[in-house]
């Protein structure tokens, strides 16, 4: 692998990272803009979402679909900066923790909403209290929107298999990628594509070499674990400490890629840079250069495989 290659963003919080069909890399952060990185380094701003930009997936009229943490899905123009609300709600109930996604070839959108309890700006508390209210939600071609898999511990990326097979989503909280089959004989069931992650998952994304790329925000955390295990007072107590006084993430650079069997492809655990870039939240692999987004840095990364 090549040394980290970190290109700073006017935006703190870059999330997640998606190429476009011309190279340009796009990334949305905490203030609400989308930013197009050009593939000479240019910088602009491209569109404002008026809420949260997370998980960013290209939309196949050339725009951008992205999930807005407080707005839910919408729909962006990154030419004239327009910005479209395609889904918003669940049975009449506004999405709190839009994440994620990834689009079939009909138009499907499958999508996260990681909890009905806690929005992003409580996190932790998701992680704290395991709510398991996280969601794998469906938007059809003709608009309806549909909960598939619910009871998930932080909901959070989301991808297809090459064939379209099944829908993949990673779940924060239980570190692993559970499965939900679409076709065959085992169509409407689910199972584990991935179990016991070294690290929380985070946003994940079908890579151009075919391999389902796994973000981990940090590795797994032994107090974390514990306070996940402890009864419900004591995990519900952990939420109301300071948040200055509660423990942070670990600093890490920790990507993996799976094959449509599970199969671990590739393990890239790179040295973290200190205040430079560390906690992975994105991820993208493009024609063998990986593209790195984190919630918790004003600039996205690269390197080569």
């Amino acid at each position: 692998m090549s040394p980290l290659s970190v290109i700073p963003v006017p935006g703190y919080g870059c999330e997640d990272v998606v190429v476009g069909t011309d190279g340009a890399v796009f990334t949305g952060t905490a203030d609400g803009s989308l930013w197009r990185i050009d593939p000479d380094g240019s910088i602009r701003h491209v569109a404002h979402t008026g809420g949260r930009p997370l998980g960013i997936e290209l939309h196949p009229d050339g725009g951008l679909l992205v999930c807005d943490a407080s707005r839910g899905l919408l729909r962006v123009d990154p030419a004239t900066g327009v910005v479209e609300s395609v889904a918003s709600e669940v049975d009449g109930r506004a999405m709190l923790f839009c994440n994620n996604a990834a689009i079939a070839g009909d138009g499907t959108v499958w999508f996260s909403d990681s909890s009905t309890r806690f929005g992003l700006d409580r996190w932790k508390a998701e992680m704290a209290v395991d709510t398991r209210t996280g969601r794998l939600l469906r938007r059809s071609p003709d608009g309806a929107v549909s909960t598939v898999l619910d009871g998930l511990s932080f909901a959070n990326g989301v991808a297809l298999a090459i064939d379209e097979s099944f829908v993949v989503v990673a779940e924060t909280g239980a570190r692993r990628l559970t499965r939900h089959w679409l076709t065959g004989a085992r169509a409407g069931t689910h199972d584990l594509l991935v179990d016991d992650l070294p690290g929380y998952p985070d946003n994940i994304s079908r890579g151009s070499d075919g391999l389902i790329w796994v973000a981990l925000a940090g590795p797994r955390d032994p107090i974390v674990e514990a306070i996940r295990r402890a009864p419900g007072p004591v995990r519900r107590g952990v939420t109301l400490i300071p948040a200055r006084l509660q423990p942070g993430a670990r600093q890490s650079i920790h990507v993996q890629a799976y094959d449509d069997s599970g199969r671990l492809v590739h393990d890239c655990d790179l040295p973290a840079t200190g205040p430079a870039y560390s906690m992975v939240t994105g991820v993208r692999e493009h024609h063998g250069t990986v593209w790195l987004g984190s919630v918790e840095q004003p600039a996205v990364a690269s390197f080569r495989l």
